[in-house]
């Protein structure tokens, strides 16, 4: 802990005179944006973006020789933004610092949202302090305020303010080991721009509410030297298989500018294992799906979806394994199509039926039997980009490995 004695500062918060001579525990901070930050100091150790509102003193009234000795002193404090590049400490250490600077948008980022931009570049900040900041004015865009939707300009200066972040709470956002170790053994293809994994099922995509980290937190945790590490596509939890992760955000825009187009663009293919003996003539899937709160229905008025099926083989009369191709990209589409079909996946515990898993051989808990087995993703000016997942071993006890 650094323990500065400083000279006495008389100000005044709310009206009241208050005098201290002995300031302990706490760093000098500059708030705000543009050429002349104002120094302030933390009066009750609390971050300003925490549960209470800070109550700050401005240094301005000090002459010259104390200014100096009081940012001398808070440089050679540990912790203290002096010391700590971009980010820095702060009173009690239970907040973390993103000092105010400028960032220059690249070719890579030309065209790219500003929030989605930002909420790439500082993803340990809360996504509505940047959008608060950005309403407010205080994060500008070439010295201007700029809505959060603008599209970013090769050459824009994005002016950042400083930006606390209370660490209490940080370790909610923690990848646990347990998944980084399974990630870290999924790698299926890798490039400059582009990664793909085979995700266990089980494991989110990316963090929710009751999730701390997912696949692409974990990959980002793993390859500290992609930060613009994205999600191409998505899919569900209890869905194995093929995920592709974009490192280049100029190949994301580009992937998610095709799926925009034609959601088949990437060839998404699936193995599933499905109750009863699968009929040989079906070869399409096109109920149209309506989303509820609770799940995914088939509904006449509900958006359009397809699905191209094909027999892979046949376990006797008490399963099929099946591949299936999105055509459409649907929430739950594959699942709820094989069930109206009559056929579940096995292990569905929403859309399928316990008595046919049963029947079918698949041992309680075993999950759900849908695999993304196959990506044939296309890259802009070269050959486009196939890999395969291979079949889960969980199967073996339905397929009579």
């Amino acid at each position: 802990m650094c323990r500065t004695r400083y000279p006495i500062v008389i100000f005044v918060t709310g009206g009241v005179r208050r005098s201290s001579r002995h300031l302990s525990s706490l760093s000098y901070l500059p708030v705000g944006w543009g050429a002349s930050p104002r120094w302030s100091v933390p009066v009750t150790g609390t971050a300003p973006y925490g549960g209470r509102r800070d109550r700050a003193a401005g240094v301005g009234g000090l002459d010259s020789g104390a200014k100096r000795a009081a940012h001398a002193s808070r440089s050679d404090c540990d912790g203290g933004i002096g010391s700590g590049g971009e980010m820095g400490g702060s009173a009690g250490g239970d907040a973390a610092v993103r000092r105010a600077h400028t960032i220059t948008v690249d070719s890579g980022h030309a065209g790219r949202r500003l929030d989605k931009f930002l909420r790439a570049r500082f993803k340990g900040v809360p996504a509505g302090l940047l959008f608060r900041h950005i309403r407010q004015g205080r994060l500008r865009v070439n010295g201007r305020k700029t809505a959060q939707n603008y599209r970013l300009v090769e050459g824009d200066e994005i002016t950042v303010p400083e930006l606390r972040i209370d660490d209490r709470g940080a370790g909610a956002h923690r990848v646990p080991a347990a998944l980084l170790d399974r990630m870290r053994r999924t790698v299926l293809y890798e490039d400059a721009r582009l990664l793909v994994v085979d995700k266990p099922a089980g494991v989110a995509v990316h963090r929710g509410s009751d999730v701390p980290a997912g696949a692409v937190e974990a990959m980002r945790a793993l390859r500290p030297d992609a930060p613009d590490l994205e999600l191409v596509h998505r899919l569900d939890r209890d869905t194995s298989g093929t995920l592709a992760l974009a490192k280049d955000p100029a190949l994301l825009r580009e992937l998610h500018a095709l799926l925009r187009e034609r959601a088949d663009a990437i060839e998404r293919h699936y193995l599933a294992v499905v109750a009863g003996r699968f009929p040989a003539g079906l070869e399409t899937l096109d109920a149209p799906l309506r989303r509820t709160e609770a799940a995914v229905m088939v509904d006449p008025r509900g958006d359009w979806a397809e699905t191209a099926v094909a027999i892979e083989r046949r376990l006797g009369g008490r399963a099929t394994v099946v591949r299936a191709r999105l055509v459409t990209g649907r929430k739950h589409q594959i699942r709820v199509h094989l069930a109206d079909a009559g056929h579940p996946v096995l292990g569905d515990d929403r859309y399928g039926d316990l008595e046919r898993d049963r029947r079918a051989g698949a041992p309680a808990g075993a999950g759900l039997h849908l695999h993304a087995h196959r990506l044939v993703i296309p890259l802009p000016g070269a050959a486009p980009v196939t890999v395969t997942a291979p079949i889960p071993r969980r199967w073996d006890p339905v397929l009579g490995a």
